[in-house]
């Protein structure tokens, strides 16, 4: 199986660091610096699909943990089940004294918008959410960018000429990737003068699928199910958890279906149906939220936002599937012209 990562620039990450002096009374003794790791609290709050949903919430703690290990900070978690959690578990790291709070999640931008400005002396940063307030850090993503690859690919792969997508809900996170993916296809529709079918997605309406949560597998696979019989032969769940039930539905096919993941690198993060998964199309969360944690250490990053795109690095597709060196040839010439500007993904 021979696995391709269009990876761009790097992100390039800051290091956060304090130098501490010690010297004598004797001028002419050398003094020397020795450098000590930051020292504070981070901590995340997670949306309903809990930190094992194998997706956001999950690489959002890999990114704490990472803080954690780099950086010498202690980290917490609270997760919550329904959005009556928000607020609660935003006042309870707040009390705790947390340096800075990481939500994870356009769901919970109202709750960390009032909890910033409740709380102008603790910094905070969003991911999949912009700016809110000048203590809030903005952890956006051009998903369009990596789905248009994805969309690309199922396009010259799929073998009964459909292909399927559905998300959670229709917030702007969700339909970013559910308009690249379409665009992709779309795409080479254009070039090759063929005529690959999307189901779940209208791009002039801008609506589509949408199971109405995150966190029910059947949910997932029952659309997975009813697009399969529809002919698609490829799907892409932008759902969360719920994108899981379409995997145990791709696992049950027998390979008639198969599934491109989101957010990480699903061969990796479920393993146990790896072989259903042609591609996945990787958002960076953790080394943003890494560097979110350097940054509201060193008192920076309120009222910022940062975008991950192709050409730094905070966005990727993990293909997982064989392709052919012409096909791998033209999804590097898209992702050249995706980072150059000529090709536009949204």
């Amino acid at each position: 199986m021979r696995k391709q990562t269009f990876k761009g620039l790097a992100v390039g990450l800051v290091a956060v660091l304090g130098l501490a002096a010690c010297g004598s009374d004797d001028a002419s003794t050398d003094t020397t610096a020795a450098v000590a790791a930051p020292t504070g609290l981070a901590c995340e709050v997670t949306d309903i699909g809990g930190v094992d949903d194998k997706g956001f919430n999950q690489i959002a703690y890999e990114g704490l943990k990472q803080a954690e290990s780099e950086l010498g900070v202690s980290i917490d978690l609270l997760e919550s089940a329904s959005d009556a959690d928000y607020a609660p578990n935003l006042q309870s790291f707040v009390d705790k004294g947390c340096n800075v709070i990481v939500t994870v999640g356009f769901l919970l931008a109202d709750a960390t918008k009032a909890a910033a400005e409740a709380n102008p002396g603790v910094q905070f940063a969003i991911v999949d959410s912009n700016t809110s307030a000048p203590n809030v850090q903005g952890l956006t993503f051009a998903t369009d960018q990596p789905s248009f690859l994805a969309g690309y690919m199922a396009a010259a792969t799929t073998q009964t000429g459909i292909v399927g997508t559905f998300g959670g809900i229709n917030i702007p996170p969700v339909a970013i990737f559910m308009q690249g993916f379409a665009k992709g296809v779309e795409y080479y529709n254009a070039q090759k003068g063929a005529s690959v079918k999307v189901l779940g997605w209208d791009m002039a309406k801008q609506d589509g699928t949408f199971a109405g949560n995150f966190n029910n597998l059947d949910d997932g696979k029952n659309i997975a199910k009813s697009q399969a019989d529809e002919g698609a032969d490829i799907i892409f769940p932008v759902a969360g958890p719920v994108g899981l039930g379409a995997s145990a539905y791709a696992m049950e096919s027998g390979g008639k279906v198969k599934i491109i993941g989101v957010d990480v690198d699903m061969t990796q993060s479920n393993p146990e149906q790896a072989e259903v998964y042609v591609a996945s199309v990787l958002k960076k969360i953790d080394a943003a939220v890494l560097q979110a944690v350097k940054d509201a250490l060193a008192g920076q990053g309120g009222g910022t936002d940062y975008l991950g795109t192709l050409s730094n690095g905070g966005v990727g597709v993990a293909i997982t599937s064989t392709v052919t060196p012409e096909l791998q040839a033209e999804l590097d010439a898209i992702t050249a012209g995706i980072i150059d500007g000529s090709i536009a993904t949204s």
